[in-house]
C-alpha cells in the first residue's frame, strides 16, 4: 500500500472530507438562500450564479468518486457526436444499478463542464435533505412524486421553465424508475411477460411516462442515451468497498435527434 492509499483509508481523512463537504455545503446553500433576492429582478443572473454554488457542492462528491475511490469513466460513442457534448442541452438515460450510478453521470458531465447547471429527476423528498436537496431546489430540478395524476402537470410544467435556461445542462433520468434489485427484476419481467414485452437480462421494465414528457417538453434539445456496461459496473462497488484500486467504468452512447 502506497502512502496516498493509506492516507485514503485514514479515518482522520474520512473526518476532513465530512467536514469540509458539510461546512462549504452549508455556507453555498445560505449563499443561495441569499440570491432569492435577485429572482425577482434578474431571473438568469440568478440561475447563472447559483450553477456556480452547485458546482461547488457537487465537484466535491465527482472529486470522491475519481480520486478517492479510485473510479475511472471510459465514454465509448460516435467520433461524430463526441465534439456535440457539452455545446448543447442533452437527456442523458442511465440505468440504475447501484447507489452512486448518478455520479458516473456527473463524472462525465464535469468532463464536458456542463456539471454546475446539470439536472435530474428526482424524488420530492430529495427536496428537503440538506446540502444536495436544496442545492437541486435552487437550481430548479424537476421532483416527481411517482404519483403520475400528480406528476402530469407539475414535472411538465418544471420541465418546460428549463427552455430558456442559460447555461448548457445534461438532464439525468433512471428511466427504471428505481434502484435493480434481483427481486424488482423479477416482478418486473413477471409484469412484461404479461403485456407481451421482451424480457431483459440486466434492466428492469422503463417507466416510459416520465420519459415522453420529458421529451416532449425539451423536444427541441439534442437527446443522447446512456448506459452503463453491466459487467464493468460491477467493480464500482469493489473500487467504493476497498478505495485502493483503480477501476474503470464503460459507458456506451446511442444518439438520437429529436
Amino acid at each position: 500500500m502506497d502512502l496516498v492509499g493509506l492516507l485514503k483509508s485514514q479515518f482522520l481523512c474520512h473526518l476532513v472530507f465530512c467536514y469540509v463537504f458539510i461546512a462549504s455545503g452549508l455556507i453555498v446553500n445560505t449563499i443561495q438562500l441569499l440570491t432569492l433576492l435577485l429572482w425577482p429582478i434578474n431571473k438568469q443572473l440568478f440561475r447563472k450564479i447559483n450553477c456556480r454554488l452547485s458546482y461547488c457542492i457537487s465537484s466535491q462528491l465527482v472529486l470522491l468518486l475519481e480520486w478517492w475511490s479510485g473510479t475511472e469513466c471510459v465514454i465509448y460513442t460516435d467520433p461524430q457526436a463526441y465534439p456535440k457534448y457539452g455545446k448543447e442541452n442533452a437527456i442523458v438515460v442511465l440505468n440504475h444499478k447501484f447507489e452512486i450510478d448518478f455520479l458516473c453521470g456527473w463524472s462525465l458531465a464535469e468532463r464536458f463542464g456542463v456539471l454546475g447547471g446539470s439536472k435530474v429527476l428526482a424524488k420530492k423528498e430529495l427536496a428537503y435533505v440538506p446540502i444536495i436537496g436544496w442545492m437541486w431546489y435552487f437550481t430548479e430540478m424537476v421532483f416527481c412524486t411517482r404519483k403520475w395524476e400528480q406528476d402530469r402537470k407539475t414535472v411538465s410544467k418544471s420541465l418546460l421553465h428549463l427552455r430558456d435556461y442559460p447555461e448548457k445542462y445534461f438532464f439525468l433520468i433512471h428511466c427504471e424508475g428505481t434502484r435493480f434489485t434481483e427481486k424488482k427484476h423479477q416482478i418486473s419481467m413477471q409484469v412484461a411477460q404479461a403485456k407481451g414485452l421482451p424480457s431483459l437480462k440486466h434492466h428492469l421494465l422503463p417507466r416510459t411516462k416520465g420519459f415522453a414528457v420529458t421529451v416532449r417538453s425539451l423536444r427541441n434539445f439534442q437527446l443522447y442515451m446512456t448506459v452503463h456496461s453491466i459487467s464493468e459496473i460491477m467493480k464500482i462497488q469493489h473500487c467504493w468497498e476497498s478505495s485502493m484500486e483503480r477501476n474503470t467504468t464503460q459507458i456506451y452512447t446511442l444518439g438520437a435527434s429529436l
